[in-house]
């Protein structure tokens, strides 16, 4: 169990939309596996997918979704919920995240979330399970179907247990810090490589991730009450192990066999644990992945 029982998270709100189905990927580029290769590379981003797969950001051939399911994540009003309910688990954890962050940005502005529900339409592109979680500037929402943690264990190797699906979330709010005090426009993309922006934009928002957990018992309900149960050395781990899982090198090998590290974006499976072990047992003070020569 992650959450308090007995946590009150029935301020959750979390919107629940999609239902439609993907045909293609957008452009005409990589379709099948290889598109959810390319794709799982760049989850957790900040930038518009679609141009990663060869065919620009036109709108021809690019998968439509409808709106079947529109409403909010149900029946998520306790940390019991949250434990036993994936969609609960990643809708409630956005109350912690808007605390902490409240606390440590002057002037926060809260995102949206949006639970996705097999596909829908974004201002950066299609979400879906195929494209994985990210953070769309555009419209500063973040957009996470939570059977793509099904897809991070099944196909890369990572338990994503509980705090593993908890730091994702921590993850993807880590952009929208970036986006709303500046980061992003004043690194912006400059290619890849592991010095690159982007891969220093990835991996600043691990560390994020990594300070939010060590302080999660420092968030509290409105009857104060924590929501979260303090991490277990297992938990962490798990944390770290998806961190890894997602690492360009370790997709590039599990994939091609190979790693060609001028071509990432997110940085290796080595940087993202350092990253998310460094915000964790330094805090956000520590998490200045733009000033190092080598992150």
């Amino acid at each position: 169990m992650t959450f308090n029982p007995d946590a009150d998270v029935s301020d959750n709100k979390v919107q629940r939309r999609g239902g439609g189905r993907t045909a293609a990927i957008a452009g005409g580029g990589v379709v099948g596996l290889g598109a959810v290769v390319v794709l799982l590379i760049s989850a957790f981003t900040g930038v518009d997918l679609s141009g990663l797969l060869g065919g620009g950001t036109g709108t021809q051939g690019q998968p439509q979704a409808t709106a079947s399911s529109e409403g909010y994540v149900k029946n998520c009003n306790t940390g019991a919920d949250a434990n036993k309910d994936v969609d609960c688990r990643v809708a409630s954890t956005k109350l912690a995240l808007n605390q902490y962050w409240t606390k440590n940005v002057k002037g926060y502005v809260e995102p949206g979330q949006v639970s996705v529900d097999v596909a829908t339409a974004t201002p950066c592109g299609t979400a879906s399970n195929d494209v994985g979680p990210f953070y769309c500037p555009s419209d500063q929402t973040v957009y996470i179907d939570p059977t793509f943690f099904q897809v991070l264990k099944q196909q890369f190797g990572a338990e994503a247990g509980d705090l593993a699906q908890v730091y994702v979330v921590a993850h993807e709010y880590g952009h929208h810090i970036q986006n709303i005090t500046g980061t992003m426009s004043k690194y912006p993309n400059n290619g890849t490589g592991p010095t690159s922006n982007g891969v220093r934009t990835e991996l600043q928002a691990d560390c994020y991730a990594g300070a939010f957990i060590a302080d999660l018992t420092d968030q509290k309900d409105k009857n104060g009450v924590a929501y979260f149960k303090k991490p277990t050395e297992a938990q962490i781990t798990d944390a770290l192990n998806a961190a890894a899982a997602v690492g360009d090198d370790h997709i590039q090998q599990q994939s091609a066999g190979y790693t060609n590290p001028e071509s990432w974006t997110h940085g290796s499976s080595k940087q993202r644990d350092f990253w998310f072990a460094n915000g964790y047992k330094n805090g956000l003070g520590q998490c200045d992945t733009f000033s190092v020569a080598t992150p």
